[in-house]
């Protein structure tokens, strides 16, 4: 087997390497907003109001994080975070300024996109919705 067919063969390994690595990352967002941790929200370090858009972001960013982490319904609940991070470019970013890198906006199209891709090609071999399928 040559070595391009062999790094073909764990594509779906590499994908499920990425949904679990920016899941990770993308859930750190979230516990900034609801607990502080790593570190507040700037630039006061404080932490969302629970009930707010900022609070409700918070919450999909954590749980859906999750169950993205783990691999657990990751179509639909990739799909729904695609959508909250284009309402948050849109919302937060975009109006500022149309370069990413002078509005802020890099992070939240990069997991749109990330988000959208997994929703199409779903979790990959190491997650729960592997089992959930299987059965």
């Amino acid at each position: 087997m040559s070595i391009t067919n062999r790094w073909i063969a764990i594509a779906p390994h590499v994908r499920s390497l990425l949904r679990i690595v920016a899941a990770f990352m993308f859930m750190q967002a979230g516990t900034m907003k609801l607990f502080a941790f790593p570190m507040g929200m700037p630039p006061h370090g404080a932490t969302a109001q629970l009930f707010t858009e900022i609070g409700l972001a918070g919450i999909l960013e954590v749980f859906g994080g999750a169950l993205l982490l783990l691999g657990w319904f990751t179509r639909p609940v990739a799909f729904f975070l695609s959508g909250e991070m284009a309402v948050a470019y849109f919302q937060a970013h975009a109006p500022h300024n149309f370069w990413t890198i002078i509005n802020g906006g890099q992070p939240a199209v990069l997991y749109c996109f990330i988000w959208l891709y997994l929703s199409c090609a779903g979790a990959g071999p190491w997650s729960l919705d592997r089992f959930r399928h299987a059965a």
